[in-house]
């Protein structure tokens, strides 16, 4: 199939480069401290985010050069790796605050889950549009990728990752709406991811508790309610113009994972709510062209492979910033582009890669 190839989307571009940006100047601020204690070196964070953020770089340029029509290719290559990688952290794994989510030698780590995200959406695209007729069925269209989606999210879930999990789930459940299954078949899969959700939540005691904290953190303030309320009293302190960049008090070992999980609590410390509503809206942006690129997309596979990729960031994004502002239980999951987390950066650049990719051929 031949296409007429045009420029990629420069407003998307952009925007990625400006959350790419933002978050560089984010880690260093938010955790020069911490690493001059720990290791001696300010930059510590920094630099490996920035060297991640290259790589992440150079993904991105290699991907959308290339007709996307032959990543299809790799779709079924990419879930067979990631389910080996997947079983394998499990024994081989490097354990790190109590979970085992990565493979690597020395300082340098993988998490295979971050490449499942993506593969998982390469996958789904190319076989939603093979089995396209058969969608609005739930034995032939729905039950096969239901399958697929108890595989990834149970390997994960062993790590353990209810996050990662969640968000993996919640793309699929959009990419199988997108493709037109039922709306009675989501029903009964919403509901029943629900309640996947609520098992494992009551059959781990740790997520238990964090649930209860969750709804009310002050009670257990000393305990597991202490980071949220940390996290809002960083966003509190922040006001209208922020405390100033790199001004944040809480990033001295007050407020926990200040870096990574929770960096937009600093950031709204530090630069206010004027901060904060950039960000938003460079992710609203990043939604929009997303969403315009999958409409737009010239066959069925760039128009799913476009909205997962889409979702994915958007929704990932969205959970972290519920997070951060005590609207859900902590997760354990980043914000892309601004948290600190090199693999992360590494597959979500990739993916923003191919989202260009196919814009270079929208119509």
């Amino acid at each position: 199939m031949r296409l007429k190839k045009g420029p990629p989307d420069f407003i998307l571009f952009i925007t990625v480069m400006a959350l790419l940006g933002i978050g560089l100047v984010m880690v260093f601020s938010s955790s020069f401290y911490t690493t001059y204690v720990q290791y001696g070196d300010d930059y510590y964070y920094f630099k490996k985010q920035l060297m991640w953020a290259i790589l992440g770089i150079l993904a991105l340029i290699v991907l959308m050069k290339l007709n996307y029509l032959r990543i299809k290719d790799l779709a079924i290559p990419l879930i067979v790796l990631v389910v080996i990688c997947l079983i394998l952290v499990i024994p081989l794994g490097t354990e790190a605050k109590g979970a085992v989510r990565s493979l690597g030698v020395g300082s340098i780590r993988f998490s295979p889950s971050e490449l499942a995200k993506l593969a998982m959406v390469l996958f789904l695209a190319k076989t939603m549009e093979i089995n396209l007729d058969n969608i609005k069925s739930f034995a032939k269209g729905i039950l096969p990728f239901l399958g697929l989606l108890v595989l990834i999210c149970g390997l994960i879930m062993l790590q353990p990752d209810l996050g990662t999990s969640f968000v993996v789930a919640g793309t699929i459940f959009f990419m199988l709406l997108v493709a037109g299954a039922r709306w009675s078949h989501l029903t009964v899969i919403a509901f029943s991811g629900i309640a996947a959700v609520a098992v494992a939540i009551a059959i781990a005691p740790y997520r238990m508790i964090r649930f209860i904290a969750f709804l009310d953190p002050w009670k257990y303030a000393q305990t597991d309610g202490f980071q949220t309320i940390q996290s809002l009293y960083a966003l509190g302190s922040g006001g209208l113009f922020g405390m100033g960049l790199g001004m944040s008090r809480q990033k001295f070992f007050y407020l926990p994972e200040q870096h990574t999980d929770f960096i937009f609590a600093i950031l709204g410390e530090e630069l206010g709510f004027i901060g904060v509503f950039v960000v938003l809206a460079l992710f609203l942006l990043f939604a929009w062209r997303g969403f315009r690129i999958a409409i737009k997309a010239p066959d069925t596979f760039g128009s799913l492979l476009a909205a997962g990729i889409t979702v994915m960031i958007t929704f990932q994004a969205a959970i972290n910033i519920a997070v951060v502002a005590g609207a859900l239980p902590v997760t354990g999951i980043t914000l892309p582009f601004i948290s600190y987390g090199g693999t992360s950066l590494l597959f979500t650049l990739a993916g923003v890669g191919l989202l260009l990719n196919i814009s270079r051929y929208s119509n």
